[in-house]
């Protein structure tokens, strides 16, 4: 029998002990025949290490703290530096890996000596609402990824090369404002490296709740998109990808109340694409026509964000 390599799946947590406990119990339960170690990283909170007990043949579950930059980057790198296997996988702690996951993943890391990095669809839950989100695609360059931040590649589905984290394209990056966006830059940074396999399988589900860490952290949220254009210059070949980060800028600052920075990043959105909706829902917002949160809303019900 041919061995499997090792997994170490970081779970960062903070605060959602019942969630947490479902993703472990989902991790733990797959279907995989070598070892797999969760690593629970607390978050800017106490943990909680009766969580081991849970740990069974082939399953280990490690409790550590957060000890770099506070936020989801640093836990990430905490688990990811802590981790013992050859291959290493994310799990936000309020999703839950479905049955089959982390198998065919694998395969598909097998099959491919050269890949480095896999992702798998999305069943999104929102509000009682479910929604599959799937990439019809098997292969994700970076001018796929410029041009669309493909939420269907949630960090949750994310499995990598530990060598590729190590001694490749390298960690989450803690320099982004809050954390927020650090999963889109980590798959621009990864998509450098080699295209991203994808595997168009809904095997995660992903929800979507006002608990979520930047629920309503529109300040933040904005910072950090600022950020990124600033660190990816290789926007401006993907014209119609800049407007879209420049839409999200726009609604988040309406969102604030900061009306005057919505309408220049509202402009400077429609100059690069006058088609990108997000600048006439941003102009929505500032003008009180709608209530972002009422948007919101109405996205995540249809699996979609801002």
């Amino acid at each position: 029998m041919i061995r499997q390599p090792s997994v170490s799946v970081v779970v960062p947590t903070r605060d959602r002990p019942e969630l947490l406990r479902a993703a472990l119990a989902a991790i733990l339960a797959q279907e995989y025949p070598g070892r797999i170690e969760a690593v629970v990283v607390f978050d800017q909170s106490t943990p909680d290490e009766s969580l081991t007990a849970l740990a069974g043949p082939d399953r280990a579950v490690r409790v550590i703290s957060n000890g770099r930059a506070p936020g989801l980057a640093g836990a990430r790198n905490s688990g990811t530096l802590a981790a013992e296997g050859e291959l290493i996988a994310f799990c936000d702690d309020d999703d839950e890996w479905l049955p089959g996951k982390l198998a065919a993943q694998v395969d598909a890391l097998a099959a491919d000596p050269a890949a480095e990095f896999v992702c798998c669809g999305i069943r999104v839950s929102y509000d009682g609402h479910t929604v599959d989100r799937v990439l019809d695609k098997d292969r994700i360059t970076l001018d796929d990824l410029l041009r669309d931040r493909l939420t269907e590649l949630h960090p949750s589905t994310f499995l990598i090369r530990a060598t590729a984290l190590r001694e490749g394209f390298g960690l989450v990056d803690e320099e982004i404002p809050g954390s927020y966006a650090e999963d889109y830059e980590f798959l621009l940074r990864a998509a450098r490296s080699a295209p991203l396999i994808n595997l168009p399988t809904p095997a995660v589900l992903v929800r979507w709740h006002k608990r979520s860490y930047f629920a309503q952290r529109w300040d933040t949220i904005s910072e950090a998109l600022q950020w990124l254009l600033r660190r990816y210059p290789e926007f401006a070949t993907q014209p119609a990808g800049a407007a879209r980060v420049a839409g999200q800028i726009a609604f988040a600052q309406a969102a604030s109340g900061d009306r005057r920075g919505a309408l220049r990043w509202a402009g400077r959105t429609l100059r690069s694409n006058p088609r990108e909706p997000r600048a006439y829902l941003a102009l929505a917002v500032a003008g009180r026509v709608v209530r972002a949160d009422a948007v919101l809303r109405t996205l995540h019900k249809r699996g979609r964000g801002i």
